[in-house]
């Protein structure tokens, strides 16, 4: 579920396009050096992403919780997988909210590894996080991308019941190469099985996915995923170039252009989502609260 981010030690030459400066910035320095000073860390940081300086400033940032330890190895992530053994970290609950704080965030991102180690996938805790940063901050809004909670209706009421504003869940790629790019515990319908749930039961949940593209795909094949999506009235749909973390992860097959990016884009659009974010270096988060501008306008925030 997780998402791999450009990277210094992505080893498969890059165009130019994929260059970005390092992170600066008066936001940005201040933010960090503020997190570093209470312990708290960022997938944002974390994960090197390139577009950490402009989500900063801009007062949105991503959260990971349930530890740093998947239980799934998908074949293009670089976090570490592992049992974890069912341990969690409560604190995370408090430093969640505390972090909201630090950053004065408008909009936050809360994510995690996978957890097929515990009872409820780790339903219960983004459910206790979510509720926390409510509390506490009742004018952030929050997304959750998450994971599939093996799609048990029973996880799934548990998240949606502490009221994030958009549910994620991410396809992360067209069926045809669900395997091997996913963990054979994720799926391709698993994905839209669980975001057709959200939209079905708690309709004013905004749903979201993410592609990432250059596995080797065709234009068909992301046409037809585009489809699916529709068809459970998925709301928000993002998509962003696949670069290889390590020598041991998946190879890029292509590297699309942003010509190209942009035309996936109004494909999309043509569909009828919602809102699309598309280009070289957008992740699943990437401007996540250009949605609210959307929503405000429509009255659906």
């Amino acid at each position: 579920m997780a998402v791999t981010y450009f990277d210094k030690n992505t080893y498969q030459r890059k165009p130019e396009w994929l260059k970005v400066p390092l992170p600066s910035g008066q936001d940005f320095k201040e933010i960090r050096d503020s997190l570093r000073e209470n312990g708290l860390v960022t997938v944002c940081e974390e994960a090197k992403c390139p577009n950490i300086s402009e989500c900063w400033s801009a007062r949105t940032a991503t959260i990971m919780i349930l530890g740093d330890t998947c239980t799934r190895a998908c074949k293009f992530c670089h976090v570490k997988t592992g049992n974890p053994k069912g341990f969690v970290n409560h604190l995370e609950i408090e430093n969640s909210a505390k972090m909201v704080s630090i950053m004065s965030l408008k909009y936050v991102v809360i994510t995690s590894v996978d957890r097929d180690d515990l009872p409820d996938y780790g339903a219960g805790h983004f459910a206790a996080v979510v509720k926390k940063i409510h509390e506490v901050h009742p004018d952030t809004k929050v997304e959750v991308l998450i994971p599939d909670f093996a799609v048990v209706p029973e996880h799934m009421h548990t998240l949606a019941k502490s009221e994030p504003f958009v549910v994620a869940q991410n396809i992360e790629t067209v069926k045809r190469l669900t395997h091997p790019v996913r963990d054979p515990r994720a799926g391709y319908q698993k994905t839209i099985d669980c975001l057709a749930f959200y939209k079905k039961n708690y309709p004013h949940i905004q749903t979201k996915t993410s592609l990432q593209v250059g596995h080797g795909e065709t234009w068909d094949e992301i046409q037809e995923t585009l489809e699916d999506l529709r068809a459970v009235d998925c709301d928000i749909v993002t998509f962003g170039q696949y670069l290889q973390p390590s020598k041991r992860h998946l190879d890029v097959k292509k590297f699309y252009t942003p010509e190209e990016f942009n035309e996936l884009k109004r494909m999309a659009q043509k569909l009828g989502f919602k809102f699309v974010a598309s280009g070289p270096l957008v992740r699943s988060s990437y401007k996540a609260a250009d949605f609210l501008d959307y929503a405000e306008a429509t009255n659906e925030a």
